[in-house]
């Protein structure tokens, strides 16, 4: 059977199970729409934890990244996995013992103040809609190529399909389907990397394959291969990297502690018994989560071998069928510049020019003499190849010749990433709206059916707008949410922290913290990222203290420390029975026995 018909398979049998499971456990009450009624186990909390967390930049874009940056792209290894040690080890036991339903909720009551809540509701709105525009543009490229149809109507089937069972089951449906989405997911990642690791290593292991020797007989290291064809084609080394150290260091701890601020993450937390089992889970979405980490680095290095050796300095008309599926999307260009009939991948070493933008290219609706798409971005170097970073780890299998039913795994897989992300973050969206905003504030005795139907039209809104970023976004999928890390370390990370650990910290010293914080990562987001202030976006000879957009959430969260301590310190004291709370909250005798 070929690959379109089990695609179909593959994923209409998962999209059954996804919607079955949210009409088996759909939510009958405010409580259960939340946290899943707070009865979930850690095992399957863990597993959840680890689907919600591993997005489409995860599944689809790390190895991406990697694969085009190389020892640079480990930044995004460190810090997503780094935050998760931070989050287990300072966030999640405390947040549970506090016993709310949402971050918001967390802050609003322990500052005392409405004002802190709403802050905290636009922040978790910020980061919410900016990580999940990377989502929704993930879950349109998978459909856009094994569904053939274009990635806006990906999108919008996406959202039809993520709207369903995250407003039907809330977080007691999304709960049990992201268990399921994690076994789809890890499934569909592991299987063709082990594939590929056994077909250029002998080694089933890809972590271990990658250091391995080739399968060729040549006792060439894989990594040592890559490394030279990178610098033949004038690209640095594979596993050299080009960032300034203070880059490398900003970028991984907004990384990390984005990961332990960011309110879709938190709120799993939520879902089980006691305190004790919130540390469990966090434990068991470590080990769940590390399968991937772990194993990213492999596929990289195996999907940019591959591409270099299939497709550099071969005559188009020989080119596989893969390449020209990707090229009918807009996902992969070439521009014939010297007109050999041959695809040119070369780095910028070899003239001095820059390399090939990373936006999507313009096409011209043109065919070249060799049969190629015309684009009007080529830029001025003598690089041929336009790749979109976002189609390795689904073209992979692709480029190195594995079953169709592989292909067809991989689509399903990532799907699941995709939309079990999308889910956890529509239902901060919805209850950040409906309890935070009119339970607490503008409605405070609405009846609990009535504020259930208020979270799910607020879900139906909020997918709607995800969808317009989805279409829309501002660059390809982990560069977009490694911005809403950015965001989360710059707003809630240091309100989360001082809340727990500083019991002087004061609504004054939060609310301008988190004002200042987010409100400076904005600005230099869409000055140095989106170009809002500037007829060309800067380059990075203009970026503060030589710090990428990515890690300036870094600098935005030591300004949120600064001046939430220093207005502190000008403020009255929080009231005593706030600080009771505090000290409470961090008391581990009795711990485990909580259950509110």
């Amino acid at each position: 059977m070929d690959a379109q018909n089990l695609t179909y398979i593959f994923v209409g049998v998962t999209f059954a199970l996804y919607i079955g499971i949210a009409i088996w456990s759909r939510a009958g009450s405010t409580k259960e729409f939340y946290v899943a009624g707070g009865g979930v186990s850690p095992i399957a909390n863990g597993m959840a934890t680890a689907a919600d967390w591993m997005s489409a930049a995860s599944f689809i874009s790390m190895a991406g990244i990697i694969s085009f940056l190389g020892y640079d792209g480990s930044v995004f290894l460190m810090g997503w996995t780094g935050g998760y040690v931070l989050l287990a080890l300072l966030l999640a036991p405390y947040l549970r013992k506090f016993g709310k339903f949402t971050v918001p909720d967390f802050i609003g009551d322990r500052y005392y103040s409405n004002t802190a809540r709403s802050v905290a509701v636009f922040c978790a709105l910020i980061v919410s809609f900016t990580y999940i525009a990377g989502q929704m543009r993930g879950v349109g490229v998978v459909f856009s190529r094994f569904l053939e149809v274009d990635i806006n109507t990906g999108v919008m089937i996406g959202m039809i399909i993520v709207l369903f069972y995250a407003v039907l089951g809330g977080m007691k449906g999304i709960t049990y389907t992201q268990v399921a989405q994690y076994c789809v997911l890890i499934f569909a990642f592991l299987v063709p990397a082990i594939f590929i690791s056994i077909q250029m290593t002998n080694n089933p292991f890809p972590m271990l394959g990658m250091g391995d020797t080739l399968a060729d007989g040549s006792g060439t290291y894989m990594l040592d291969k890559l490394d030279g064809l990178n610098q033949e084609l004038g690209f640095n080394a594979y596993t050299d990297g080009s960032k300034s150290m203070i880059d490398v260091f900003a970028i991984t701890l907004a990384l990390m502690v984005g990961t332990a601020g960011l309110p879709h993450v938190i709120v799993r937390f939520f879902t089980v018994k006691r305190v004790k089992d919130a540390r469990k889970s966090a434990g068991y979405a470590l080990l769940f989560i590390a399968l991937l980490y772990i194993t990213a680095p492999a596929v990289a290095a195996f999907a940019k071998l591959n591409l270099m050796e299939t497709v550099n300095q071969t005559e188009y008309k020989q080119l596989p069928t893969w390449f020209n599926t990707w090229e009918d999307l807009g996902l992969i260009a070439w521009t014939d510049k010297n007109q050999d009939g041959k695809v040119q991948y070369l780095g910028p070493k070899l003239d001095g020019g820059p390399a090939l933008s990373s936006k999507s290219p313009e096409f011209t609706g043109e065919i070249g003499l060799s049969g190629e798409r015309l684009i009007s971005n080529a830029s001025s170097n003598a690089n041929e190849l336009y790749v979109d970073r976002d189609i390795m780890v689904l073209a992979n299998p692709e480029i190195a010749n594995l079953p169709n039913w592989v292909i067809a795994l991989v689509a399903a897989g990532c799907l699941a990433a995709a939309l079990s992300t999308a889910a956890g973050l529509l239902l901060v969206i919805s209850s950040s709206v409906s309890h935070d905003l009119i339970k607490k504030m503008i409605n405070p005795n609405i009846s609990d059916k009535g504020e259930l139907i208020a979270a799910r039209l607020s879900a139906v809104v909020a997918v709607i707008v995800a969808g317009y970023f989805g279409i829309n976004p501002p660059g390809f999928v982990a560069a977009v949410v490694a911005l809403a890390f950015g965001l989360a370390a710059a707003s809630f990370f240091p309100a989360i922290i001082l809340g727990i650990f500083y019991k002087k910290m004061n609504k004054e010293g939060a609310i301008a913290g988190m004002v200042v914080g987010v409100t400076t990562m904005l600005l230099y987001m869409v000055k140095f990222r989106l170009g809002w202030f500037d007829e060309t976006l800067p380059d990075e000879s203009e970026w503060w203290f030589g710090i990428s957009p990515e890690g300036f959430g870094t600098v935005a969260m030591v300004l949120n420390f600064v001046v939430s301590i220093v207005i502190m310190k000008f403020t009255p004291d929080p009231p005593e029975d706030v600080q009771e709370i505090v000290e409470n909250i961090r008391i581990p005798s009795g711990a485990g026995g909580a259950t509110h």
